[in-house]
């Protein structure tokens, strides 16, 4: 059976690595453990902080436990480099723990992609520091017209 092919695919132009990028977020953003796995390759090789994982199943397993935890999780990705098959990106994301503690995590992922558009490769350092809920700056999925936005470090 062949895998669906996952628009865009490499290799990647600046316009398609940004629409893959956008994506990412979005699927990400509905904290849907299934959807996710989605874009994925079966046999998908993850590091996550320090975390190894491989295939779908246990990138769902990874997801569900991670927004078990992480409540109220909302994520803003950003391109910062691409070429052929590969592309990087910065991110941050808020979320609080169920002691109302809030975060915003601040991380890079390396991305490799197969033929049909699926990653078959991802691999995420990421840093944690706790924030006053009032410090937020993320509050739910990128309106339409923060699109493209790029965010502050801090």
């Amino acid at each position: 059976m062949t895998s669906p092919v996952r628009p865009p695919v490499p290799p990647f132009t600046r316009e398609t690595a940004l629409v893959k990028v956008q994506a990412a977020e979005d699927a990400w953003n509905t904290r849907d453990p299934q959807k996710v796995a989605l874009a994925y390759t079966p046999d998908s090789v993850w590091r996550n902080r320090d975390t190894f994982v491989t295939g779908r199943a246990a990138i769902v397993e990874l997801l569900t436990a991670k927004w078990e935890r992480e409540l109220d999780y909302a994520l803003r990705k950003e391109l910062w480099a691409f070429d052929g098959d590969r592309i990087a990106v910065r991110f941050q994301y808020e979320c609080r723990d169920r002691d109302g503690q809030w975060w915003r995590s601040h991380g890079n992922e390396l991305w490799e992609f197969t033929a049909d558009g699926l990653m078959s490769r991802r691999e995420a350092s990421i840093d944690d520091v706790r924030i006053a809920e009032s410090d937020r700056r993320v509050h739910g999925p990128r309106p339409e017209s923060e699109r493209g936005v790029t965010f502050p470090l801090r």
